[in-house]
């Protein structure tokens, strides 16, 4: 599938190990950096969304989406791995919930872009009135920069895989993503609201690390089952 993301917010949170683990197959490792584990919270647009060699189809190749996501590891391989994915596109999120085994959710959102400042709001369908709502203004405030390999920027968002499991069968999937290196800049973001991961945990006070990225194109390959430690499936 070709994707390409646009004005993107990494909100990054250290979150307790112990908090994560239940919500993660035991196949698939927590990963940390320096002992800490992350959760992100990622609001972006999608645009010119397609499944590979066909064309576009109408009214769903352009739409907002939010991701709260970690960092772990499987088959030897380090990876993401989503808690939630909500989306402003029913069609397309039934697909990839198909697809990739993802928990996506569909929700009401608004996506505005005026000069540098992106304003997004999002609320789910079908959910408490205390989960799924995301509101904030966000825009760049750095001189943009290629994050340094072994800096905590780089652990976070060079990642190449994402691992998910079948509810039906609990087998682990993982498919690689290919995207140029991202070009990054601090962000400056305002909270208005922000209870996507009360189904979980409260995210205690403001995140540690906001980084805006303008874009990459991407392209997402088929799921395929993760190699189990030791190389076999």
């Amino acid at each position: 599938m070709w994707q390409t993301w646009e004005h993107l917010l990494f909100a990054h949170w250290p979150v307790p190990c112990d908090l994560l683990r239940p919500l993660i197959p035991a196949e698939i490792e927590v990963d940390t950096f320096d002992g800490q584990a992350w959760i992100s919270i990622i609001p972006f647009l999608l645009t010119g969304v397609r499944i590979r060699f066909t064309p576009r189809i109408p009214f769903t190749h352009t739409f907002p989406e939010i991701n709260v996501r970690t960092y772990v590891k499987a088959g030897g391989k380090s990876g993401i791995y989503f808690l939630s994915l909500d989306a402003a596109n029913p069609l397309m999120t039934t697909i990839a919930k198909k697809w990739y085994r993802l928990p996506y959710h569909p929700a009401t959102m608004q996506f505005r872009h005026r000069g540098e400042e992106i304003d997004v709001q999002s609320r789910r369908w079908r959910s408490p009135l205390a989960t799924g709502r995301f509101s904030a203004v966000y825009r760049p405030d750095s001189a943009m920069f290629m994050p340094r390999p072994g800096s905590l920027e780089h652990w976070l968002t060079e990642r190449y895989t994402l691992f998910c499991q079948c509810a039906r069968s609990k087998k682990i999937y993982g498919a690689d993503v290919y995207h140029e290196p991202w070009k990054l800049q601090k962000a400056a973001v305002t909270f208005r609201e922000n209870t996507m991961t009360h189904n979980f945990f409260s995210l205690a006070g403001y995140p540690p690390l906001c980084l805006y990225a303008r874009g990459v194109q991407s392209i997402i390959w088929p799921i395929r089952e993760a190699q189990k430690r030791g190389g076999t499936n």
